[in-house]
């Protein structure tokens, strides 16, 4: 591989960093934390601190011994792993590819054999897909932010992709149901904040990669997830097309198929044809949740939860707000906070305003609003645009000719 112009503590710092998903504002706020009263009284402002961060990352300067300490206690590690650890060769590779540099997942073992497979591709093997498998596995919670997981993802993908193009024959396919799979999760999170050109951009990455690599079952779920990525307002008869296809395609698990169905009320909602929504509303219910972990190439991640949010948004569609309130609030009342949490809190601020409660909305659209931010839950901040002239009239009563704005959309 190609040398990197900066020393390798430098490059290690900004991979720990990059691989725990934060921003060097967040690190700047970590190292405040881990400081003792008498080193957090010596530290200068958070935005200095920052700044501080990007100098030591691009190697202009090493951090001294108050700043090397608060950096160990941050990263969980000794000074001797973070400044002169002897994976240097799994620095540069991190470094150069973009890929998260991941804590305590794998041995130096693993971490070799994947940078010598992306010098070399004809070097890949299974153990290679096994590696990213993991990261893929490990960057799939709600509790991260959206942008952040695409932009630890993205450069998967792309290495992915390259190693497909030059790896043996014999090791294609996988990388193929990698790549799929990794586009699908970048095509969710685009979604998830705000983004739906690019989730529809991806998603077809995604059901590319599944077709090439001969996948039937993985082709479904793509078409699913496809389903569940259109715009309320677009065209409900693609939505109810893919839904279906998805769910008659070959060997459709019983998870798959009640998502699919679950997706095809959402389209018969928008539609307005509430007994075919509820019908397959009650069949995905119905439907069986698990199959043999054998059979299925991905995880289906649909709790019961989910299923419910997505009933309530079909109710909130078909004008029946109480319903919906039920369901969300039973739901929300234990929901940790996550951009899907966000979400749904939108989503009961709705219900509210097309029940007439004025005073309920505005309380969770705050609520809602303030989480959304902080879990970068751009879809959440759409939903509260839905109603954003309801909420601008009940918070201004004698204004309502004043045309409405609630600062939804910083």
């Amino acid at each position: 591989m190609v040398a990197i112009d900066i020393p390798t503590w430098a490059a290690r710092m900004r991979a720990w960093r990059r691989g725990r998903l934060w921003s060097r504002q967040d690190l700047s706020r970590q190292l405040t934390d881990v400081a003792d009263d008498t080193a957090r009284d010596r530290l200068p402002s958070q935005e200095r601190l920052t700044e501080m961060i990007r100098a030591w990352e691009a190697g202009e300067q090493r951090p001294d011994e108050l700043y090397s300490e608060l950096f160990c206690r941050a990263f969980g590690m000794n000074e001797a792993e973070l400044f002169s650890g002897e994976a240097a060769g799994t620095t540069l590779w991190h470094h150069l590819t973009g890929i998260p540099l991941m804590a305590g997942t794998f041995s130096a073992e693993d971490e070799e054999r994947t940078g010598r497979a992306i010098e070399d591709p004809r070097r890949t093997d299974e153990q290679t897909a096994a590696y990213f498998r993991t990261v893929l596995r490990a960057y799939s919670r709600p509790d991260l932010r959206p942008a952040r997981t695409i932009n630890a993802l993205s450069p998967v993908f792309a290495t992915i992709d390259a190693l497909h193009r030059e790896a043996r024959s014999d090791i294609r396919q996988s990388l193929l149901l990698l790549s799929s799979q990794d586009a699908e999760l970048i095509s969710r999170m685009h979604y998830e904040g705000g983004n739906l050109a690019e989730a529809l951009a991806w998603s077809d990455r995604a059901l590319l990669a599944a077709h090439q690599a001969g996948d039937e079952r993985l082709v479904a779920y793509t078409l699913a997830r496809r389903a569940g990525l259109q715009d309320t307002r677009g065209n409900p008869e693609q939505v109810i097309d893919l839904a279906v296809a998805a769910r008659e395609h070959v060997l459709s698990p019983p998870p798959l198929e009640a998502m699919a169905r679950r997706h095809e009320a959402q389209g018969h909602a928008m539609a307005g044809a509430e007994d075919m929504c509820h019908r397959r509303l009650e069949e995905s219910a119905e439907a069986p949740q698990e199959s043999p972990k054998d059979d299925v190439p991905i995880t289906f991640d649909y709790p019961a939860w989910v299923h419910n949010a997505l009933a309530a948004g079909c109710l909130i569609q078909l004008h029946h707000p109480a319903d919906a309130i039920e369901i969300l609030e039973r739901d929300l009342s234990e929901a940790p906070s996550n951009y899907l949490t966000a979400y749904n809190m939108a989503c009961l601020a709705h219900a509210y305003a097309d029940a007439h409660e004025g005073e309920r909305s505005a309380g969770v659209a705050r609520q809602a609003l303030t989480m959304s931010r902080q879990t970068g839950a751009g879809r959440a901040l759409e939903e509260l645009r839905l109603i954003r002239d309801d909420l601008y009239r009940w918070s201004h009563p004698h204004r309502t000719h004043t045309r409405a704005r609630v600062g939804v959309g910083g």
